[in-house]
């Protein structure tokens, strides 16, 4: 099977990262004898000036046409006063995909400071409702202004979005450590969270009950994360509760510039590191590109499951593998100490594999 994966370079240090990921990945397939094209989709500034819009109709026309896409940082915050009205182009590709689940792991590595010692979890968001006013409406957008002083914003929460994202946590943990952790605020925000919390429990003891389940507090969560983060497994969240956790995690692990994360439906894989496009480094060859390889790895891996080719799990393997193998060695960029420029850090990658 000949496979399709979009690369979209984004702003800021977008590029940078993203074409070093992408010489690891043509060096894992050129390995594997895998059949992969790697069209490129215009997103960000560049589409802007060409098409005036940072996520253009031939970029949505285009990956529709893909298997999975490796998505770069982007400079929303900067650009035009017009492109405001817009959706920022993550929440675009997330609603107009469905890319229900945001699938972020958090784990501790080589050569690199971890504030809570050993720990592997992963916060899975859902991804298409809940307190972001940007992706929880059919049309439009959930926040409004009835008044220049008051200022109201949606919280959606539906039975569907929580089982499709249930089910995908708990096949998560099958694989792991059985563990699932529910996080809400059923206390306060009542009706959203106590369908949340009530729907995931209720798919846990009809079809997973190897699963050991348990729930907490968002508050009581971050505190939990920060003393004990080695004791929890697959954390599932909102939007909102996910998107802060999955952060947390990320730092207390080592770093945010180091956290993968995939936006997945049911036939389609956005690879998207955490962090932002860090415009202030943008174009010096020093960002580290940890953060996006690793979700290109998460991505093959999930292709690898979906299309079950064993190719597209060894690419997976051999990218990682050189990614920590490299980190092992201490040859990394500069936010972790080491002195390697982002390409020359891709081209021990690549040696890596090549070699493998």
């Amino acid at each position: 099977m000949k496979y399709r994966i979009g690369l979209l370079y984004g702003d800021g240090i977008g590029p940078e990262i993203t074409k070093a990921t992408e010489v690891i990945m043509k060096a894992a397939v050129a390995k594997t004898g895998a059949e992969v094209e790697f069209p490129v989709f215009p997103m960000g500034w560049e589409a802007i000036r060409e098409y005036g819009d940072p996520v253009p109709e031939v970029t949505k026309e285009g990956l529709k046409t893909v298997h999975g896409w490796v998505f770069a940082p982007h400079d929303s915050a900067a650009y035009p006063k017009e492109q405001f009205a817009k959706t920022n182009p993550s929440g675009t590709m997330r609603h107009y995909f469905d890319l229900f689940a945001n699938i972020r792991p958090a784990r501790t590595y080589p050569g690199v400071k971890s504030r809570v010692g050993e720990a592997d979890v992963i916060v899975l968001r859902e991804n298409s409702e809940g307190s972001l006013p940007d992706r929880n409406m059919y049309k439009g957008l959930g926040e409004f202004m009835p008044t220049p002083d008051m200022a109201i914003s949606l919280n959606v929460c539906t039975r569907k979005a929580t089982e499709r994202l249930a089910h995908e946590a708990f096949k998560l943990a099958m694989k792991r450590r059985k563990k699932l952790t529910i996080v809400h605020k059923a206390n306060v925000i009542k009706m959203p969270g106590d369908l949340f919390r009530s729907t995931i429990k209720e798919i846990g003891a009809r079809e997973y009950p190897e699963v050991q389940i348990d729930d907490y507090h968002i508050d009581a969560m971050s505190a939990h994360m920060v003393r004990r983060l080695k004791d929890f497994d697959v954390i599932i969240t909102t939007n909102l509760f996910g998107d802060i956790l999955s952060d947390l995690a990320g730092e207390l692990t080592g770093s945010l510039g180091l956290g993968p994360a995939i936006n997945t439906n049911d036939h389609q894989c956005m690879a998207q590191a955490a962090h932002g496009s860090a415009p202030d480094i943008a174009g010096k060859n020093i960002a580290n590109p940890v953060g996006i390889m690793l979700s290109a790895v998460m991505m093959y891996d999930w292709l690898a499951d979906r299309y079950q080719d064993e190719k597209l799990g060894r690419i997976a393997r051999l990218m990682e593998d050189g990614i920590i193998k490299t980190m092992e060695e201490g040859f990394v960029t500069p936010d972790l100490g080491g002195t390697a420029s982002t390409s020359g850090f891709a081209e021990e990658i690549r040696k890596k594999i090549e070699m493998a």
